[in-house]
């Protein structure tokens, strides 16, 4: 094994199956970001979401994906120029992947593709437990799936960060402003409605414990975008609460603490989750125009 994956893996003490392929799939994450910034990706691009939050700024939850957004709009980009940065980058520290292009049913502002490799494999290349290898099919794959979205909303600030694994780099990320408004459009807007995301709900408490503001303005752009709010119209504190009350007052919180468990160490942390307790909570959220 690689000294720096050595090093890296030491820092999650993984005792369990999950610990270890969540481990596994955060360091595929971090090279990946590495990957990108050797290509110069962060030129015209921004890290965001929630992984963003796990690896720029502690968000005590794993997460799977990773999202990205062009600066400026263009229609002709293509993620998959960056294909064989990230995979030399993941290959330099041992383990073998590919990667595919997601194909689109219909026509979106979001590129995607998934970094794929074979769990069995890359668990050998990190020399995990027999007793953990052989609970996963030799057919198993690891998935981390990237995404982009070419036209994004404007009205965003961005700024550069630095991490310090696998080696000194710097990522361009939205503020975290920004990246709450972000989170806000992704609570109010998602396209289903029977598919509870857990993670974006325990996102938005971590911001509020952080006394984050959420950023009217860039929030705004992204509902305008999403056809959920009247460009015409301004978005006040007062309006914005009125939509989480609704959205929450139809949220099934059951199932949204089901979707979270498997990201997250401490599961007590979700025992109070329930309408009553979010409707209380937002009484704590900020909000800003910049």
């Amino acid at each position: 094994m690689h000294e720096t994956i050595k090093s890296m893996l030491a820092k999650y003490a993984c005792q369990t199956e999950q610990d270890t392929i969540n481990a596994l799939k955060e360091i595929f994450q971090e090279i990946t970001l590495l990957g990108l910034w050797r290509a110069k990706f962060f030129e015209h691009a921004v890290f965001y979401g929630g992984t963003a939050l796990r690896i720029l700024h502690g968000l005590n939850r794993f997460s799977e994906d990773l999202d990205f957004s062009l600066i400026k709009p263009n229609a002709n980009f293509q993620l998959n120029h960056y294909n064989q940065a990230i995979i030399q980058e993941l290959q330099s520290f041992g383990f073998n992947v590919s990667i595919e292009k997601k194909q689109k049913p219909v026509e979106t502002n979001i590129e995607s593709a998934f970094i794929k490799a074979n769990t069995h494999q890359q668990l050998i290349a990190i020399q995990s437990k027999k007793s953990i290898i052989n609970r996963f099919h030799h057919m198993n794959n690891i998935k981390i799936k990237m995404e982009i979205d070419i036209n994004p909303p404007q009205q965003f600030n961005t700024e550069a960060m630095t991490l310090f694994t696998p080696l000194p780099f710097s990522v361009n990320t939205m503020t975290m402003p920004d990246l709450f408004a972000g989170k806000i459009h992704a609570i109010l807007c998602r396209p289903w409605q029977q598919r509870v995301k857990g993670r974006d709900w325990y996102d938005l408490i971590w911001y509020i414990g952080r006394e984050t503001p959420v950023n009217l303005t860039h929030l705004k752009a992204r509902l305008i975008q999403s056809n959920a709010w009247d460009e015409k119209e301004h978005l006040t504190h007062q309006a914005l609460i009125g939509l989480l009350q609704t959205k929450i007052n139809t949220t099934d919180f059951n199932n949204a603490k089901k979707d979270i468990l498997p990201f997250i160490k401490d599961k007590m942390s979700v025992d109070l989750w329930n309408s009553a307790f979010f409707l209380e909570a937002c009484k704590q959220l900020k909000t800003r125009i910049l």
